[in-house]
């Protein structure tokens, strides 16, 4: 049997962050439900090829992620997966390209690299341990 040697604050800590990652997204899927039609045409704006396939395909990748992080299964290739998607968003909807155009659009991109960086220190460190499924936890 493997000892908790977290303390109070640190599980605390963790499991507020799985809920601050499975909550974001969470925010995004629902967003993409109720307008998958939206979230295609948004797509297709940034030049994707079969946009409504792709959105569909953000969506399902968006659900497995949720639950990854609210149940801790699968979590650390879960985060790693998670974090290449961000920054693939990243690029592609907010990168250099789209900085001329609108100046907001650096702080969009930086905020990525912003969830990026929690998204690798989750994957090193796992669920905690504490209401984590150990299956699939490398």
């Amino acid at each position: 049997m493997v000892e908790n040697t977290q303390s109070a604050w640190q599980t605390a800590a963790i499991l507020i962050a799985r809920l601050i990652f499975g909550a974001v997204f969470l925010m995004a899927v629902s967003f993409k439900f109720m307008d998958m039609g939206a979230t295609a045409s948004y797509i297709a704006a940034a030049g994707f090829p079969f946009p409504l396939f792709l959105a569909w395909c953000a969506a399902i990748l968006e659900v497995l992620l949720v639950i990854a992080f609210l149940t801790g299964v699968f979590f650390t290739p879960a985060a790693i997966v998670a974090a290449v998607y961000v920054i693939f968003l990243g690029f592609s909807f907010h990168g250099p390209s789209r900085w001329t155009g609108n100046q907001a659009e650096f702080g969009f991109f930086v905020d990525h690299f912003v969830f990026l960086a929690g998204l690798l220190f989750a994957a090193v460190h796992g669920p905690g341990s504490i209401l984590a499924v150990r299956a699939g936890r490398s």
